[in-house]
């Protein structure tokens, strides 16, 4: 932390306009979480381990959740179809060391206060310009006894909000004493370190117990082979980086080890051949001593896969928490790996393979190291752990409290804490607040320079293949699209969008097509290919209806450029009894009824329709009325006691009676019986003021399970099947939360991912353990569609590249008043001295989840561009069906292949090129 005298009141925008123009979106509801396997199987099982020794003594047994590959993953899709997606470091030290990133070195604000049980607590913020896009944004982060929160708001310089609100947006509404500014040089503080140390143990075919193992004086040359594959072997002796415990000096703990540098990260190993050993000393306690004091311990296992294999309870350790046991096969040049984690270790990824056999020695290194780094983090999460630190952090805490505040008493105006170092004080008190402010970047900026030098830094830059792409990247879709995005979604590869214009079809390469005319003020839709539907809830108010279209009419008339519909045209496509609707949902599995709930104020309307699939696209189908309004039939009406803001339809395992639907309204969530109407609490939030965002719906292994957004927070909960007529709601072991760093207005699953979109970035995590693997800087973001693949409307794409590069706003730039930004990458559209387009972009899900996915049906709209991919796995550029191209189309190529060889050299060789 740090301090500066700048003024006390912060500006920022209200958090309420954050959820604007999206509560009667549809962007929230999508079938990419479910398209995945949301399985925990897939990270192994908990198992009680016990071993006997040479003897045959039984060996101290332990609960370890073993890791071998699910044995039934990816069984549904045939060779070629699938790739990983999921090999991420999670929490990575460029996304979560917001204090050495943005605060230490520049100027910024820093409080201090006690909340109702008296705890003291520090808050620190700072402005700073993400990714150098022209977004100014507040980071803001609190340190308490438990830990540490992180929030991000945007920055307003027209409405202003307290310290108090931003500590209300953190769940600290209370105080035993109000927050208070402090300036003293103490409170600068880095967090942690970026560098570990693991463990590599060599154990012969048929040795079982660790003192055989750690005897071992020399490894084979396949244990060799591997060892280089780690890292590099170095000299220790006048070792000058990170040294993992050992002697750099006198040789003690042996002369050479293996290093290497990870995506950022130096890693020291600690070998068991490469250590001290002693012919006198039978349990070789010099080599224990290291080996047995981390975390994570490599097992490098020699013989055939059907000798005993290694345990844990072999190793008499109570520190070490993760094992990673490997094998190798000389016959196919192949590594096994297995892994076993202590049971109060939290989910970690990414998961095994099936087999989790690897021929790619490249990919196997990434692997193993991807896994072990996020292993070592995740046990930090255990009780052994984090109550050492959060005692050590509560001890650190009260300290500085304590040693602070004697100057909060002082005259403010003074500024005393840097009234030591300056060399004299000025005579005018601007100018002596100007000369504070100097001295304490300088002071900063030191400390963040010695920092560097130790090797503590944060990973400047996430080291990867030269052409890997990540799996959220996007694609350019419509350049420079004019129109206010209300709602949309995917229809084959185009889209049906409503915007103020009415509602247009847009495909990539072709010219937009209206479909109807700005009359028809399209407020949420939905396209139901393989149901030959589009629903659509129109107008506001009492006006507002429901309405049913067949796309196959709709696409007729496309074909046969007929006049474009307007409302009035649409009158025999309402569905009786939703005038006044608010909200509608539909049900995600409707391959046997589509159900449809309908919102009109507190009453809910049940609707269904009948699945006749021998009806589908035929010419019965296409030959009887363009509305399909007779084919839908009431079924019940439920009152509930507020109008709900967010529903939701949970399929039952049955299907029979056990539907249900989950309701957000005033300050909690509920699931409503579809066919008694009696609700249950599910969730009750426990703050002043709630902003509701989304509630999906997960199934985990066939079971029905929610994702329950609002504010900050995400929370998971199993909903188990209904007993007597009634759910199952109690607290579960699989239940989890965590808090995003930017309140979302939408959030989209696409596993084994779940995406939290901001009026400015995109966060991505792990649905899994809802670890951070990215955030994404888009300027002014619009989540457009999400049930099939990502559109989004936006300055600028997705990058797959870290932010962390990207040069800063000013240190000396006071926070209230941003001046001096540097030029942000211009995107494709935009034309220098104009104010950028916004464009639309696409995610395609099949990217996400790693797998291809079927369309129902092909795109109303010829496809004219067919975007192929190569081995590599990078998509190439546009094949047309035509020899012949347009200028535009030639110009548009040429922009986007000079910007990605822009992008990778600039990656490469860590430069910033601006377009």
């Amino acid at each position: 932390m740090a301090g500066c005298s700048v003024t006390e009141d912060l500006r920022l925008v209200d958090l309420c306009t954050l959820m604007k123009r999206f509560y009667s979106s549809s962007v929230s509801e999508d079938l990419g979480c479910r398209r995945g396997e949301f399985s925990r199987k897939h990270y192994g099982s908990v198992e009680l381990l016990i071993s006997s020794d040479a003897d045959g003594a039984i060996q101290r047994a332990g609960r370890f959740r073993v890791e071998n590959g699910s044995a039934g993953e990816n069984t549904d899709y045939t060779p070629g179809t699938w790739h990983r997606t999921d090999v991420h470091l999670e929490n990575p030290e460029y996304h979560t060391r917001w204090y050495f990133k943005y605060f230490l070195g520049k100027v910024h604000q820093n409080y201090i206060g006690t909340d109702a049980e008296k705890n003291p607590f520090f808050l620190s913020v700072v402005l700073s310009d993400q990714n150098n896009q022209r977004v100014p944004q507040y980071h803001s982060i609190l340190w308490r006894k438990t830990g540490t929160q992180k929030i991000c708001l945007p920055y307003s310089p027209t409405k202003t909000l307290s310290v108090k609100s931003i500590l209300s947006a953190m769940n600290l509404d209370k105080f035993e004493k109000s927050p208070r500014e402090i300036f003293h040089p103490e409170i600068q503080k880095v967090e942690g370190s970026v560098n570990f140390k693991f463990g590599v143990l060599y154990a012969k075919d048929g040795q079982l117990t660790d003192d055989e193992m750690f005897s071992n004086e020399t490894g084979s040359e396949n244990f060799q082979r591997f060892l280089h594959l780690l890292g590099d072997t170095i000299t220790l002796k006048g070792w000058t980086g990170y040294r993992g415990g050992l002697d750099t000096k006198n040789d003690t703990t042996g002369t050479c080890s293996i290093y290497t540098v990870f995506q950022g990260h130096e890693i020291m190993y600690h070998v068991s051949t490469m250590l001290p050993y002693s012919r006198e000393n039978k349990q070789q306690v010099e080599r224990k001593r290291h080996i047995g004091n981390d975390i994570v311990t490599i097992v490098f296992q020699e013989g055939e896969e059907s000798s005993p294999a290694f345990k844990p309870s072999m190793i008499r350790s109570h520190f070490t928490h993760i094992f990673a046991l490997v094998r190798y096969n000389k016959q196919n040049d192949s590594y096994r790996l297995k892994i076993f984690s202590e049971e109060s270790v939290p989910l970690f990824g990414p998961p095994l393979p099936s087999p989790p056999v690897f021929t790619n020695h490249q990919e196997f290194r990434d692997f193993v190291l991807v896994k072990l780094i996020n292993g070592e983090k995740a046990t930090l999460e255990t009780p052994t752990f984090s109550q050492k630190r959060q005692r050590t952090l509560d001890m650190l805490i009260r300290s500085l409290y304590q040693d602070l505040m004697p100057d909060l008493h002082k005259n403010m105006l003074n500024r005393r804490s840097f009234s030591d170092v300056l060399p004299e004080s000025p005579k005018s008190t601007r100018k002596k607040e100007e000369a504070r402010q100097a001295e304490f970047v300088r002071l900063g900026q030191a400390l963040k320079l010695k920092t560097t030098v130790k090797g503590d830094a944060t990973a400047n830059l996430a080291t990867t293949s030269f052409c890997k792409k990540e799996p959220w990247e996007s694609q350019s879709f419509c350049s420079n699209f004019p129109h206010e995005v209300v709602c949309a979604d995917s229809w084959g590869q185009s889209l049906l969008v409503s915007t103020d214009a009415g509602i247009l079809l847009i495909d990539d390469g072709q010219p937009s097509v209206q479909v109807f005319d700005k009359t028809l003020q399209i407020k949420q839709m939905h396209v139901l290919e393989a149901l030959d539907l589009l629903i659509a809830r129109t107008d506001k108010g009492k006006d507002s209806r429901l309405l049913v279209f067949r796309l196959s009419a709709v696409q007729k008339g496309i074909e046969t450029k007929q006049m474009i519909r307007s409302k009035y045209d649409c009158r025999e496509n309402k569905l009786e009894r939703t005038k006044g609707c608010h909200l509608y949902a539909i049900n995600t599995h409707h391959g046997s009824e589509l159900r449809i709930v309908v919102a009109i104020r507190n009453k809910l309307l049940l609707v269904t329709k009948k699945h006749n699939p021998r009806n589908i696209l035929t010419s019965s189908s296409l030959l009887s009325s363009e509305s399909p309004v007779e084919e839908f039939q009431y079924i019940r009406e439920i009152c509930l006691s507020d109008p709900p803001v967010v529903m939701t339809l949970v399929d039952g395992p049955t299907g029979d009676s056990d539907n249900m639907i989950c309701v957000a309204y005033r300050h909690q969530f509920d699931l409503v019986n579809e066919s008694t109407g009696e609700s249950y609490r599910l969730h009750h939030v426990e703050t002043n003021k709630v902003n509701f965002v989304a509630a999906i719906d997960v199934y985990e292994d066939g079971e029905a399970g929610l994702l329950l957004c609002y504010n900050y927070v995400c929370q998971y909960r199993k909903v188990y099947p209904f007993n007597g007529g009634s759910p199952l709601i109690q607290p579960s072991a699989y239940d989890f939360h965590f808090s995003w760093n930017q309140v979302p207005y939408a959030v989209v699953c696409a596993f084994p991912y779940i995406l939290a979109f901001t009026t400015d970035s995109i966060e991505i995590r792990l649905v899994v353990n809802g670890n951070l693997v990215h955030t994404a800087v888009v300027p002014e973001l619009q989540l457009v569609a999400s049930r099939s693949d990502i559109y989004f409307k936006a300055t600028a794409a997705v990058s797959g590249s870290s932010d962390s590069s990207s040069k800063e706003m000013s240190s000396r730039s006071s926070p209230q008043t941003p001046t001096a930004y540097d030029m942000p990458e211009c995107p494709l559209s935009s034309v220098e001295g104009e104010v950028p387009c916004k464009n639309l972009y696409k995610i395609p899900l099949s990217n996400l989840v790693g797998r291809s996915i079927e369309r129902p049906l092909k795109s109303p709209l010829a496809p004219k561009v067919i975007t192929t991919t190569t081995s590599s796995g990078i998509a190439s550029l546009p094949v047309t069906h035509s020899l012949s191209l347009s200028r535009m189309e030639i110009k548009e190529i040429a922009s986007r292949t000079r910007k990605e060889l822009l992008g990778k050299l600039s990656s490469f060789f860590g430069v910033h090129i601006n377009c």
